[in-house]
């Protein structure tokens, strides 16, 4: 193991579903599983490749009623490189005997390696090593080198390469049973002196995907001028190409993949873009080398250096599981996803878990594109604008004001969510209420409201923030009903972020009242609206509340609910998750734990045994820990006391332990969060937390659910976490702050972040932190330390005793 390098050196079919999500290249406009290029999907392999933004939707009955689904459509497997002697079988890792086997992903440069020795029924060996890219700098290119070696046979080796447009969604299991079809064939050409050419459409969405690939077989230095067999079978377009091959010598294939659709820019159709670009495509010496630069300059931003105190091998493992994950976030939201209209999918463009679809985990992933790349949020947040209007019209139809975001997002922004979900562990369809958990408007708020403290983008917020702001408030304050004999403001019949509440014991319909997350949120938020109104250019803020308007008794309104909402309390200042929630029953964790090997997802293991996770003090992740997760002490108590409640700092730790013992993470997000809010409380029990989340996807601890795709959220909250927690920084007001406090077992942490256009280079260690001033465009920069203001001008490093 090295801190660059994710290496398998065995071949374990039980484990390559987990590899090839891991595995996983892409760029931000496309990416590809790490899955062989000679095989097919199936139980043990699936060659996914899935672009940004590719949905469809299709129509399933199941039970006697229609459910449709929006799905991240599995496109065209550009992978397919096969071959064989010619009177043998194909070499692959489902047919042939592998002789030695190592996978390995080359973080630092943005390439994934396999060294294969394959042996036939013929004992006859070949040796395969092959190099693969999705170009990070070229969005619409990828490419393969294979090398192959024969061992110890004289003969002729077979060699085919084809792109498979007859492949269907098939990597989610509990999916399986759901109509699938989500491609048809439009085009399709193989000729001797042309690459092969494909050419497909989504079947409801109308998105026409058009692939060409050009393959060379390069024997003693120069390319072979070889009469291909073609193959154009019902979207299976390719060419067969027959070589000689002496015991001991090595032939070189390779092959340079186009991919474009419909949407792109500058182009004046899909088909005759790709056509034309193969043909001038660099060969793949050259793009290697444009695209290492390009992670070179990546890694130059983005990547943390964390030294281990233990300086042992295994020290090296947090330092790459970072770098896997830092590496798997900029592939998923990079520069080529600027001018997409794309959120951030939970799951990655990896597998299709989720379908695809967007949710609230942004809100743990901007934090860190925010301060390395804030054009790439800018642009992220765009997506949410667009779709305002579709949220506009949910609220209306809900009987709300203002815009309310489905909790489940993909291509229009309308509410994607499921009514039913099946419980895999009694195989029953159960109700799902999910699009209860209406505080998505509030991650879509506080996104907005930091990217403009982070950046200082005026002209965004006139443009377009402000007005997605000023819409999610009047949502709140429409949802908002006030209790008279309390003189207090409610959000009733909601659910919080856990997830395992969605109603009370016995009730008859869904919903909980007051959950604490959720209005804390809402006051946050009108707070900020009213900020804005203060702080935007006064005849923007007249165009604005002319346009949507906004009167001073709805300015009034939100003033009141933001100094009046109801947040409830129990046992010694304990923050309540929701109304009632000390009523529940406290549930038997001993109990459990002896009965079953993985209690995360308690509700499952509830429902089968015929209960509910409703009737049960029991937390799939963290809730009421977010607001300590999202705010610092300073921020909550102010604002409690606005809300006229009394907050402590002893208020903290009590809540922290309270809910964390009743946690049985069933998110990955849960170990993120807690490691968080315990980063200044107990830094060992922090640390403890943050190898668990490191581990969440590397090891996937949910029981496989990684190899249908990445958790981005988590992975993101993890960077975030050193960024954050551990270095200290953090965007406050119109400043940097930073107060560094590592953990023990580190002694020493560098990285780089950019506010406001300077860029800073930190380093710090157990009792000392220093910060250089890189660039800035006004020649110095302000920030803050601990409490105390300091100022740099360009090149210059101050250093700080901790």
């Amino acid at each position: 193991m090295t801190a660059w390098n994710l290496t398998y050196e065995t071949y374990k079919p039980q484990d390559q579903g987990l590899r090839e999500a891991l595995c996983t290249l892409g760029n931000g406009y496309f990416a590809t599983r790490g899955a062989s290029a000679q095989v097919s999907a199936g139980d043990i392999h699936y060659p996914g490749t899935y672009l940004a933004g590719g949905y469809n939707r299709l129509t399933t009955v199941i039970a006697g009623k229609e459910i449709e689904n929006e799905d991240l459509v599995n496109m065209p497997n550009w992978l397919y490189l096969k071959f064989r002697f010619t009177d043998g079988q194909w070499f692959s890792p489902e047919t042939a005997t592998i002789r030695s086997y190592c996978q390995d992903l080359d973080m630092k440069n943005g390439v994934l390696i396999h060294i294969v020795v394959f042996e036939d029924e013929q004992e006859r060996r070949i040796r395969m090593e092959e190099h693969r890219i999705v170009h990070m700098g070229d969005r619409h290119t990828a490419a393969i080198r294979v090398l192959l070696t024969s061992e110890n046979q004289t003969g002729s080796l077979e060699v085919e390469s084809a792109i498979d447009g007859t492949v269907r969604n098939q990597g989610v299991k509990r999916y399986r049973d759901l109509n699938s079809q989500h491609l048809e064939i439009l085009e399709s050409e193989s000729t001797q002196n042309e690459p092969v050419f494909l050419k497909v459409q989504t079947v409801q969405s109308e998105l026409r995907v058009a692939m060409a690939a050009r393959t060379r077989i390069i024997k003693k230095g120069r390319p072979l001028d070889l009469q291909a067999e073609l193959i154009n079978d019902n979207g299976y377009v390719g060419k067969r190409y027959t070589v000689d091959i002496s015991q001991g010598e090595t032939i070189q294939v390779e092959k340079i993949v186009l991919v474009y659709t419909s949407r792109d820019i500058a182009i004046s159709e899909c088909g005759l873009a790709v056509r034309t670009r193969i043909l001038h495509a660099p060969e793949f010496d050259d793009l290697l080398a444009s695209h290492k630069l390009v992670w070179k300059q990546f890694w130059r931003r983005s990547d943390m250096k964390m030294t281990d105190r233990r300086k042992k091998r295994q020290s090296l493992r947090p330092e790459m599981v970072v770098r896997l994950y830092t590496f798997h976030l900029l592939q998923t939201v990079s520069k080529q996803t600027i001018d997409l209209d794309v959120g951030v999918p939970a799951r990655g463009w990896h597998g299709e878990a989720y379908r695809g679809h967007i949710f609230w985990d942004e809100l743990y992933i901007y934090p860190f594109i925010t301060l390395q790349y804030p054009e790439i949020t800018r642009s992220l947040l765009l997506y949410r604008y667009r779709r305002l209007d579709m949220a506009r019209a949910a609220a209306r139809e809900a009987g709300y004001k203002g815009a309310m975001f489905p909790w489940q997002s993909s291509s229009s922004g309308r509410e994607e969510s499921q009514t039913m979900h099946l419980n895999p562990e009694s195989g029953r369809w159960l109700p799902d209420n999910s699009h209860f958990q209406k505080h998505v408007n509030a991650a879509i708020a506080f996104n907005i409201w930091k990217y403009f403290e982070s950046t200082g983008d005026i002209q965004f917020m006139c443009e377009y923030g402000a007005e997605v702001l000023f819409e999610i408030a009047r949502f709140w304050a429409s949802i908002a009903t006030y209790n008279k004999d309390l003189d207090r403001y409610e959000i009733l019949k909601v659910m919080g972020p856990d997830e395992y509440h969605d109603a009370y014991p016995d009730a008859e319909a869904p919903g909980l009242d007051n959950n604490a997350y959720t209005n804390v949120m809402a006051t946050w938020v009108l707070t900020r609206a009213l900020n804005a109104l203060d702080i935007l250019p006064r005849d923007r803020v007249e165009e604005l509340c002319e346009t949507l308007g906004i009167t001073e008794s709805e300015i009034e309104l939100w003033w009141d609910i933001s100094r009046k909402m109801r947040v409830i309390f129990h046992d010694d200042n304990i923050i309540s998750q929701f109304e009632h929630y000390d009523q529940l029953k406290e549930l038997d964790w001993d109990k459990y734990r002896k009965k079953y090997p993985n209690i995360q997802r308690m509700d499952r293991i509830l429902e089968t045994e015929g209960d509910s996770a409703n009737n049960y003090k029991v937390t799939k992740q963290a809730d009421v820990l977010m607001l300590f997760y999202l705010f610092s002490a300073p921020e909550l108590k102010t604002l409690f006391k606005q809300l006229n409640y009394p907050f402590e700092y002893e208020t903290i730790p009590k809540n922290i332990d309270y809910y964390v013992r009743r946690t049985s993470y069933g998110s990955s997000l849960s170990w993120v969060v807690h490691s968080w809010v315990l980063a200044r409380l107990d830094r060992k029990r922090s640390w403890k937390f943050f190898l668990k989340a490191l581990q969440s996807d590397i090891d996937d601890i949910q029981g496989g659910t990684t190899q249908e795709g990445i958790h981005l959220g988590a992975m993101a909250g993890s960077i975030n976490l050193i960024q954050e927690a551990y270095m200290g920084i953090k965007t406050r007001g119109d400043f940097l702050w930073v107060n560094p406090e590592l953990p023990e077992v580190l002694e020493k942490l560098r990285m780089q972040v950019r506010h406001r256009g300077s860029t800073l280079a930190f380093e710090t260690t157990q009792d000392m932190c220093k910060i250089t001033l890189l660039c800035s465009p006004k020649n110095t920069f302000k920030f803050g330390f601990n409490d105390n203001m300091y100022e740099l001008a360009v090149g210059a490093t101050r250093k700080f005793h901790i």
